[in-house]
């Protein structure tokens, strides 16, 4: 009974879910487990999580998920991994109010490369 929404334009195949206010993003791998495999959370304060971050050395260090991401609908995206190994991504709604004194590395847009990817949004 979930209603499939649109999804940005990964570079592997993902689809995403909507059961009322509520995602689920399922993405497609070879993998048993995949190194991708994660959760997501909103936070109040994402320049204040992205330094907590940096001091705790908690960032994914490699790979596709290592960068932040801005996503078609302007939301941005930062992994981390939690104490037992979990990826975490962390998100926040708009890349334009963020203070880029404190988020100084580069954000990575992910470009819609069709008119259905570019409706995709984290925030319902």
């Amino acid at each position: 009974g979930m209603e499939e929404i649109p999804a940005p334009d990964f570079p592997f195949p993902v689809r995403w879910l909507r059961l009322g206010d509520l995602q689920l993003h399922l993405f497609q791998s070879e993998d048993l487990a995949p190194k991708g495999h994660h959760f997501g959370v909103d936070v109040d304060d994402f320049e204040a999580t992205y330094v907590k971050v940096g001091e705790m050395d908690v960032r994914e260090k490699e790979g596709y998920f290592s960068y932040l991401y801005e996503i078609p609908d302007g939301a941005v995206q930062m992994y981390l991994r939690d104490p037992a190994g979990n990826m975490v991504e962390v998100n926040w709604p708009d890349a334009s109010t963020l203070d880029r004194s404190v988020v100084t590395e580069e954000i990575h847009k992910i470009e819609a490369e069709t008119a259905e990817s570019a409706k995709a949004t984290l925030y319902l």
